[in-house]
């Protein structure tokens, strides 16, 4: 287990933060092929306390609200909550965690490629002191296809880089929560799938206790609704977005740091190497772009400090 500042306590005569009781929340879209494996899983965990699963039907539109019927008769743990129409994955997710009557919420998707038996583990770290526990897809048998592990690293690094912290899974779909914490930030979390990025970021930017569970992932029933050149863009504004929003010097300082540079290759070009040296237009409007950033980052700076006091 990696795990990020602070320290989580370990204390044994701490108590269960999850003894009260766990909701193991569903967003499910178009799931068919894999809504009943999952549910059939989940309801047949035994985590030693009070489990109740909620399955969130986003809309769906193929045989995935037949599929819950039928589930709903055979399991008295699992409840059913449907969208009249399709709103989204954190959509789903902001309806779970309202319809939630627990301290503690698990999140996992339909899809089948995320082991529900590893969630005792994330369990046993909000018990810890984690405000948030995610499963890392960083196991032995990890079966995420190809084509989209460059652009998966690219904003991992890049949000590692804005967030200050490695961030072994940036948006992995299996996590437990505090609920409470999950409720602090309920008014900037997108209603997509970048729900998942937005509330690690926003752990990680304001100190949470974040710990991560190295897990395998299965390859997923059915086909996947990501776009990845879209998505891929989506990710990368909403990190620098969400980043600005929290911690905006770690955006403002490196592109003031661009500026600064290229404005002194300008003055040195001016100054030792025109004849006569002779100050040019240029160098002067990248030195008021660097004078503009770098207070536009100050102020942006002194309106996250006030607004997290």
């Amino acid at each position: 287990m990696t795990t990020t500042a602070p320290e989580l306590s370990t204390s044994a005569a701490a108590p269960s933060y999850s003894a009260s009781g766990v909701t193991i929340v569903v967003p499910a879209y178009n799931e068919q092929g894999g809504i009943a494996g999952v549910v059939e899983r989940l309801c047949g965990l035994d985590l030693g306390v009070p489990t109740s699963v909620l399955v969130v039907d986003d809309g769906s539109t193929d045989g995935t609200a037949l599929e819950l019927e039928k589930l709903s008769a055979r399991f008295s743990r699992l409840k059913v909550v449907r969208h009249s129409y399709n709103q989204g994955y954190g959509a789903a997710l902001k309806t779970g965690f309202a319809k939630a009557k627990t301290n503690v919420v698990v999140i996992t998707d339909a899809d089948g490629t995320y082991p529900e038996d590893r969630i005792a583990d994330l369990l046993e770290a909000i018990d810890n002191g984690a405000d948030m526990a995610i499963g890392a897809r960083t196991g032995d048998n990890v079966n995420i296809p190809l084509v989209r592990r460059p652009a998966k690293a690219a904003l991992r690094k890049l949000a590692s880089f804005l967030a200050g912290t490695p961030i072994p899974d940036l948006n992995s779909g299996l996590r437990a929560f505090r609920r409470e914490f999950v409720l602090r930030y309920r008014g900037i979390l997108p209603q997509g799938f970048s729900f998942t990025t937005t509330i690690t970021l926003a752990a990680l930017t304001n100190h949470h206790p974040v710990e991560y569970v190295s897990i395998d992932y299965a390859p997923r029933a059915g086909r996947s609704k990501i776009k990845p050149i879209r998505d891929t863009l989506g990710f990368t504004a909403l990190i620098v977005r969400t980043v600005l929003y929290f911690n905006p010097l770690k955006v403002f300082y490196p592109l003031a740091g661009g500026l600064f540079v290229f404005f002194l290759a300008l003055l040195a070009n001016d100054l030792f190497i025109e004849s006569p040296p002779n100050l040019g237009d240029k160098t002067v409007l990248l030195f008021v772009a660097l004078v503009q950033v770098l207070t536009v980052g100050l102020l942006a700076d002194l309106i996250a400090k006030k607004t997290q006091l």
